[in-house]
């Protein structure tokens, strides 16, 4: 694609040399460059590309895109300077690989909790339903049925268009995907057009990165703030920053409840460990899910799926079909008669509604057992919230590591037990290994109790001083087990 074609959109402040160039691909990490890339120098959080225009242009680079003014611009290369390289990335990815966005109906998901599930539910229902789908999330990406391995909640603008022009080249007719706040606020997105979005909830997470609550709710807004007019945008009516998200939005707007009055109600009938029977807009429907958070999680979808033209009947009853997203109030069965609950809850508002949940299913005839730790080098404020929200819904808690980091497992572990009261601490118990904490949780168990093991859900690793270990929690619950 000629340079001319990419930056005819752009505010240029200065051009250096010809635009009349053929740019073979669109790079940010200066160790990648390729022969007649075009290299974007963007200030990230940790280093800043303008300081890596030299080595690009070493391994080739036939076009340098950047905000600060140079000092150097060797001959034989064209500068473009532009008021903010970050911001206008996105669009450019966007246009190098063939707006992609404009072949597919995509469907953004945003918020703390919730939104793998939403993403990964949406594309299930819709393959489903016959149609091939894409999805970007946590867990992991597809292309139809193909696996592709994700690294990020929401990947960097380059592979994201990437990834999408693949969805479109392999015959995708939509795609689901998670909206991190990182990637929000970092113009991520920018440049792709949505057929709608959706708002699960907003809590406290992610402080370490944007300071404030405020500025953490602001990022998530800005999502809804560029919808169009032709899209939907669908909230969480039982949060209060549901009206919040929408206040500025151009897109036809709809609320979601299990409480109040709402476009899309929706309430338990009926609970056990294996799933509920739900009423939806008056319609009875079993599904394999449990806890209230995630009635509302299906009402998102519902909701969704209605807006792209499908049949409530049938939305319904596929998704009384379909199974919880790995690590996602999964399920796993003691012969000794008690059970495991393994969930990616990492914040204090995802640990209560899970404990919520779970307390409601055992309704006093046994104990509810929980296993949890925090990250490290993340928001330590949450540290001693998860400890209390742990202690105040558990029999018995036990303390221990996530993904430390590069922090002291023990430091974290500390953090945490701060939090707790005399009374509290006694039914505690501090055990950094996370191994040996699920092994121990399973010996105290009896016939009924329910051990939760919480903070990494999907995860198949534990990260230590920059070195992802293969840990599963799954396959530690079923040795725990026995099985």
């Amino acid at each position: 694609m000629l340079l001319t074609t990419l930056i005819e959109s752009l505010q240029t402040l200065h051009i250096a040399g010809s635009t009349d160039l053929d740019i073979t691909g669109v790079c940010t990490d200066s160790r990648l460059v390729k022969p007649g890339n075009l290299f974007v120098a963007v200030k990230g959080t940790q280093t800043d590309g303008h300081a890596y225009i030299g080595k690009a242009i070493e391994l080739g680079a036939g076009a340098v895109l950047h905000s600060e003014a140079l000092a150097e611009m060797p001959e034989g290369v064209t500068f473009v300077q532009v008021p903010d390289t970050e911001r206008v990335l996105g669009q450019m990815a966007t246009t190098f690989y063939g707006n992609p966005t404009a072949h597919l109906k995509l469907v953004g998901v945003t918020g703390t909790n919730g939104k793998t599930t939403i993403a990964t539910v949406l594309y299930e229902l819709f393959r489903a339903m016959g149609h091939k789908v894409g999805l970007i999330s946590t867990v992991c990406n597809y292309i139809d049925d193909c696996p592709v391995e994700a690294t990020h909640t929401t990947p960097d603008p380059i592979s994201l268009n990437a990834l999408l022009a693949e969805m479109v080249a392999a015959g995708c007719e939509y795609a689901f995907m998670e909206c991190s706040s990182h990637a929000i606020h970092q113009h991520r997105i920018g440049g792709l057009t949505f057929q709608g979005g959706i708002f699960t909830n907003l809590t406290r997470d992610h402080l370490d990165y944007h300071g404030t609550f405020e500025n953490y709710r602001d990022a998530k807004k800005m999502f809804f703030d560029g919808l169009p007019k032709t899209a939907f945008a669908i909230v969480n009516a039982d949060d209060r920053n549901g009206s919040v998200m929408v206040q500025n939005c151009a897109a036809r707007v709809f609320t979601y409840s299990t409480r109040a009055a709402a476009d899309y109600k929706g309430r338990i009938i009926e609970e056990s460990i294996e799933g509920m029977l739900l009423d939806i807009d008056g319609h009875e429907v079993s599904v394999p899910f449990v806890g209230r958070f995630n009635v509302s999680n299906l009402l998102g979808v519902y909701g969704a799926a209605l807006n792209l033209g499908k049949a409530a009947d049938e939305v319904l009853r596929v998704l009384s079909g379909l199974k919880p997203v790995n690590g996602r109030f999964e399920t796993i069965r003691s012969p000794k008669g008690f059970s495991a609950v393994i969930d990616y809850a990492h914040t204090p508002d995802a640990l209560e509604n899970v404990l919520v949940a779970i307390n409601e299913i055992v309704n006093g005839r046994g104990r509810v057992i929980t296993v949890c730790g925090a990250g490290g080098n993340r928001d330590k404020g949450k540290r001693p919230l998860m400890a209390q929200e742990a202690a105040k819904r558990s029999d018995r808690v036990i303390i221990t590591s996530d993904n430390p980091r590069f922090e002291e497992p023990q430091d974290i572990v500390n953090d945490m037990l701060a939090g707790l009261d005399e009374e509290q601490r006694t039914r505690t118990l501090a055990i950094v290994d996370r191994r040996e904490a699920i092994r121990t949780a399973a010996m105290m168990a009896q016939p009924g109790d329910v051990i939760l093991v919480a903070g990494k859900g999907h995860e198949p690793y534990q990260e230590v001083k920059g070195v992802k270990h293969h840990f599963d929690d799954h396959e530690e619950v079923r040795a725990a087990f026995g099985m």
